[in-house]
């Protein structure tokens, strides 16, 4: 029996959405997602124009400069001028939402085995929480670089015809853009710029590509599309289609970014922020859903090898500034976060 996608529910017609959707009042969202006239009145997500990143070394000091800062105080930023063509992006995006136009039963063909850890394919969120809520959402997830560990035949969607290229094209760009924030940041810190991606795996370094589908969702002020969380990767980069959603917790306050044409958003996750010792942040964020329009999101994560071994660089050490987080693999780290979680779920359903 295929499991119930979020998709099938939206498109139902129901107006109350079911229990397990329902956040905890205290993780519910306030006010609409679409209602952003009152934005410019507080903090903003950090914008930083690369124009001239790869051609000009004052604009690459400035660049790096402008990234270590809102690295240190957001952990997310707009990037502009990023080098990747409007015209492959707007390839990709297309080709994600044909593949998300197929009926259901088509895409049912590509569908994952995520309860026994076969996460690549077509899938929906599973209840991984304390409170064993769902969360509005489907997705397709596969690996994305390098090349010899993706399997396209098995485990990338066959249509539309030109997904493959273009999604391929678009990673080549990332893991360009990968290499030389990692150099920046790494450079900032006062390193070799080389040495953040070395630790992460250097040429081994392992890009996902998880597509977001956020159906319409009759009551947005009761639900989630995606709890609000720190990425477990090192960097994190985001596209939408334009629809509001993304939120950044900052000072206290839930901020949400502005769509911003041609931006590509960028967030540090964990890895970095555990070599860095904290002075990079992996930026807590959500993801919000609406009433009025289905909200598509295409997230790579930039992650070590599992078997690589992560901590606190040993320069970022001293009696001052004592390690903040253990030195473990990227496997055990995902291991912790995820006991976390399934603990905590128990320990919920035992009281």
């Amino acid at each position: 029996m295929a499991p119930a996608r979020v998709e099938t529910l939206s498109s139902s017609g129901v107006e109350s959405i079911p229990a397990e959707y329902i956040r905890p009042v205290e993780e519910r969202p306030t006010g609409s997602v679409l209602d952003l006239k009152n934005a410019g009145d507080g903090p903003e997500l950090p914008v930083v124009d690369f124009a001239g990143w790869d051609k000009s070394d004052e604009d690459r000091k400035r660049i790096m400069r402008e990234v270590a800062e809102a690295s240190r105080e957001w952990g997310a930023m707009q990037l502009l001028n990023h080098g990747i063509p409007e015209t492959l992006i707007a390839r990709l995006q297309a080709a994600g939402k044909a593949f998300f136009d197929l009926p259901i039963e088509e895409k049912e063909k590509y569908a994952n085995d995520a309860a026994n850890g076969k996460i690549s394919g077509y899938g929906s969120k599973l209840a991984n929480n304390a409170s064993g809520q769902l969360e509005w959402e489907d997705y397709y997830f596969h690996i994305l670089w390098p090349h010899h560990k993706r399997d396209v035949e098995k485990t990338w969607p066959g249509y539309p015809a030109e997904y493959e290229e273009v999604t391929d094209a678009y990673g080549v760009h990332i893991r360009k853009l990968t290499s030389f924030l990692l150099g920046g940041l790494s450079s900032e810190l006062g390193f070799e710029e080389n040495r953040m991606e070395k630790m992460l795996g250097g040429e081994e370094l392992v890009m996902e590509l998880k597509i977001n589908y956020y159906p319409r969702c009759p009551q947005p002020e009761l639900a989630l599309g995606v709890e609000a969380h720190t990425d477990i990767s090192a960097l994190t980069f985001l596209l939408h289609n334009m629809v509001p959603g993304l939120q950044l917790f900052h000072q206290g306050k839930w901020i949400t970014a502005k769509c911003i044409p041609g931006a590509l958003i960028f967030q540090l996750g964990d890895q970095v922020e555990i070599l860095s010792n904290g002075k990079y942040k992996s930026g807590l964020h959500r993801g919000l859903v609406n009433k009025e329009k289905v909200r598509i999101s295409w997230a790579v994560f930039c992650c070590p090898p599992k078997e690589a071994v992560t901590g606190p660089m040993k320069e970022m050490v001293d009696e001052q500034n004592p390690p903040l987080f253990p030195t473990r693999t990227f496997q055990e780290h995902i291991d912790y976060k995820l006991f976390r979680k399934n603990q905590a779920k128990k320990e919920k359903a035992a009281q």
